[in-house]
């Protein structure tokens, strides 16, 4: 699409919002502002639980996943900051010279996620363990990724537990339950003042019978304990089939609970597909209930939106900018609900016309605004296109092959 027709086009939407009574000025800011994080881990290759597939392109240290995030960020306008894996990309703590790297390519560390999984410890679970010592262990680890967060400016603490049992009678699920508060509340307290705990929830996998934090009410109960810092972290791919992840996430914002999410799409479960690649409407709904919420309170929610995708099969980067881009156009879609009409509609009970103003947001073609916005943030309209055309990734995977070598399989098992 030419730039002068997406120009064009975003207009004449602008133009037909105001004559509606609507502010374009407010919609443009309000999308000018948005923020997704992406996730180091996302640049890097990685795989499913039978392997990986090698892409001569992935990051392999932090400072080249800096380098690929902030090529997102230079194309999409809306991508500053960067979720660490704390055990993968800080191995010895706070680094001043990644820090700095992190400046050069253009954006800044962010979410501070601690792993307290991978390690043989935590067979059993990490702050539901019945040992002392591993839950001291996995208590140490968060402690020293507060401090990591401190020193390296990080508003979020990030945690998800693969803690649970696989058989009945395994463990006592209440005495789990007191452990992960008791434990939580120690993180809690070692937090600085602008630092949020996100609690991400999942009911499944890898514990099969009982997940010690399977639910969002699981999460909510366990970040009330913790202390008044903490909020639920939601990811769009840890639910049951069908779940209504809208009504969740109006119950946690009318309970100011609500603290991030992990985006991502799934067929099945936690299948780290790109954003809208599979529900797109799942999403529109969500942001629909956000938007709701600001427009009521007069005021936009601390939200904490994040990226939480590994991509096996397409290239990284591209993939990135397309979770980012349907981001943004589906956070539009939701700007342009008539919400005035759709309360109209509701007090009526006229199902029909209430339906139908949701839907007319969902179905406005919201990529030529997207592209008006960025054109007038300085960069390209399709910032896809802007990629492939710029041959960054044909040159990092011809640097990065020589430097490291292409992997054998040894190098994956």
């Amino acid at each position: 699409m030419a730039v002068s027709k997406v120009s064009d086009c975003a207009q004449r939407m602008l133009d037909r919002l105001e004559q509606l009574g609507r502010d374009p000025k407010a919609i443009l800011s309000r999308l000018k502002s948005l923020e997704i994080e992406t996730p180091s881990w996302g640049y890097a290759d990685t795989g499913t639980r039978f392997g990986k597939f090698h892409q001569a392109a992935a990051a392999r240290s932090i400072q080249e996943k800096l380098d690929d995030a902030g090529q997102v960020h230079k194309l999409t306008g809306i991508c500053p900051s960067v979720a660490v894996h704390v055990l993968w990309d800080f191995p010895h703590g706070a680094d001043a010279k990644v820090t700095e790297h992190a400046r050069k390519a253009g954006v800044r560390i962010g979410a501070m996620n601690p792993n307290v999984f991978q390690s043989q410890c935590y067979k059993y679970g990490s702050f539901g363990n019945r040992d002392p010592e591993v839950r001291r262990k996995a208590v140490k680890h968060c402690l020293d990724s507060v401090k990591l967060g401190k020193d390296l400016g990080s508003e979020y603490l990030s945690l998800w537990f693969a803690d649970g049992t696989n058989y009945p009678g395994q463990d006592d699920i209440r005495a789990r339950k007191k452990r992960f508060a008791d434990a939580l509340k120690e993180v809690h307290k070692a937090m600085p003042s602008n630092m949020i705990m996100l609690v991400e929830y999942k009911p499944f996998e890898p514990a099969f019978y009982h997940t010690d934090i399977a639910d969002w009410g699981m999460a909510c109960l366990l970040a009330r304990a913790a202390g008044p810092q903490a909020r639920v972290l939601v990811d769009t791919g840890h639910h049951y089939l069908a779940q209504n992840i809208e009504q969740i996430v109006a119950w946690l914002i009318d309970e100011n609970m609500l603290g991030g999410f992990h985006f991502n799409d799934r067929r099945y479960a936690d299948d780290d597909l790109t954003m809208g690649s599979i529900d797109p409407y799942q999403v529109f709904r969500i942001f629909h209930e956000i938007i709701a919420a600001e427009e009521e309170r007069g005021q936009t929610l601390k939200i904490a939106y994040m990226v939480d995708q590994s991509h096996n099969l397409k290239p990284k980067i591209e993939a990135m900018i397309q979770t980012v881009t349907t981001a943004h156009e589906l956070f539009a879609k939701a700007l342009l609900v008539d919400r005035k009409k759709l309360r109209s509609a509701q007090a009526k009970d006229d199902l029909v016309e209430a339906e139908e103003t949701l839907r007319a947001g969902f179905f406005t073609d919201t990529r030529p605004l997207i592209g008006y916005v960025r054109e007038q943030m300085g960069i390209e309209a399709d910032a896809l296109a802007a990629h492939r055309a710029s041959g960054y990734e044909a040159r990092v995977a011809k640097e990065r092959t020589e430097k490291y070598g292409v992997p054998t399989e040894a190098s994956f098992a």
